[in-house]
């Protein structure tokens, strides 16, 4: 069972990094910055969190589950012309961190938060798969958790070229066509 003032303190913590890092890159931040905005002391921040890379990996790890549930957020025949809504706010949204994403995400795909999403998206994926009796789950589960992986890492680098909007529609045909490859 989760402590809920354990829980408060997390959240108060990952609210106070976000926070400075929008105000700066991840790099310049402090342990000593984040714990005066969060009104906590720094052996609080510590019984919680080993560095602020570890912090920075559980505050983002929200993108993950929001990233996780937008490429999921459909039923029935998906349309290629048109990503599911939650695809196109979750790259609206992550735009405007992009600093810190990009600490976190390298390109490519790889880093923290990148293999986090890998793993998440990937088993998000197989398991759809399975339920639906769709062949090969595990290989497309891994083709379409690291192509997500890397187009989003791409793009947050500045590599890929595109709004957010762009970048939903472009990212949903990707991986419709990674999910109808004929493997037989």
């Amino acid at each position: 069972m989760t402590d809920p003032r354990a829980e408060r303190t997390r959240a108060r913590l990952r609210e106070a990094l976000l926070a400075e890092c929008a105000e700066r890159p991840l790099e310049e931040v402090s342990v000593a910055a984040v714990v005066r905005r969060a009104g906590l002391g720094r052996a609080t921040f510590y019984l919680h969190y080993t560095d602020l890379h570890a912090l920075a990996v559980d505050a983002c790890a929200e993108v993950v589950r929001d990233a996780v549930e937008a490429l999921h957020a459909w039923r029935g025949v998906p349309d290629p012309a048109a990503p599911p809504p939650a695809l196109t706010e979750f790259f609206t949204g992550i735009a405007p961190h992009t600093p810190l994403y990009r600490t976190l995400l390298r390109e490519g795909g790889s880093g923290p938060l990148g293999d986090l999403l890998h793993h998440e998206l990937r088993a998000r994926s197989q398991r759809e798969r399975e339920l639906a009796g769709a062949p090969a789950a595990a290989l497309i589960a891994s083709a379409v958790a690291s192509t997500f992986a890397g187009v989003l890492a791409d793009w947050l680098h500045g590599l890929i070229d595109a709004t957010p909007a762009a970048m939903a529609s472009h990212a949903w045909r990707l991986l419709l066509s990674l999910h109808r490859t004929p493997l037989e």
